[in-house]
């Protein structure tokens, strides 16, 4: 009996990571019919042959309510009854059952199919700054980061010389001759 409490503890975190799961919002306390898709698939409940994600979708809509579009901890492991004998076929129903929830326990939502930063030589060439021409090569310094504010815009210096004026700042040394 301790094994079957444990169990259904494991199931219990296992549904609420899939719950909050690609929603910011999500309290944990409901699943929504995407999440459950992709609990069923990360799973391998629904394996394509035994079970398909047709069947999956069935029986979200059977379980949960009628007006609703999410299903509660309790519709979930009707949903499990409910998938055991389609997706283990041969097994008695309690057996059938116990297989899905070892299916189930510990699991985590998998992140297949995530976007990788790509390396490639076209995209360093494109990104290395020393390479830049033109007023390009005015936005970075000889680290390659970028100088911000001065290196896109043209700031005013209030010195009261003229821009490419060469002897800037040597009025004074001048004046201290005479």
């Amino acid at each position: 009996m301790a094994e079957s409490m444990d169990i259904l503890e494991q199931l219990s975190v296992t549904f609420k990571k899939f719950a909050v799961h690609g929603d910011h919002k999500a309290t944990g306390k409901e699943l929504n019919g995407k999440n459950w898709a992709k609990l069923c698939k990360d799973c391998n409940i629904a394996d394509g042959k035994t079970t398909t994600s047709t069947d999956v979708d069935i029986v979200f809509t059977k379980v949960k309510a009628k007006s609703s579009r999410v299903i509660t901890y309790e519709e979930f492991k009707k949903a499990l009854e409910e998938l055991a004998p389609r997706r283990f076929k041969g097994q008695s129903k309690e057996e059938a059952l116990q297989s899905i929830y070892r299916l189930v326990a510990n699991k985590e939502p998998a992140n297949l199919g995530v976007t990788k930063v790509l390396k490639a030589a076209a995209v360093d060439r494109l990104t290395d700054s020393s390479r830049f021409t033109g007023s390009h090569k005015e936005r970075f310094d000889s680290s390659g980061r970028g100088r911000g504010r001065e290196g896109r815009e043209e700031l005013v210096e209030n010195t009261g010389y003229v821009g490419a004026y060469r002897n800037a700042g040597t009025y004074e040394e001048k004046m201290k001759d005479k």
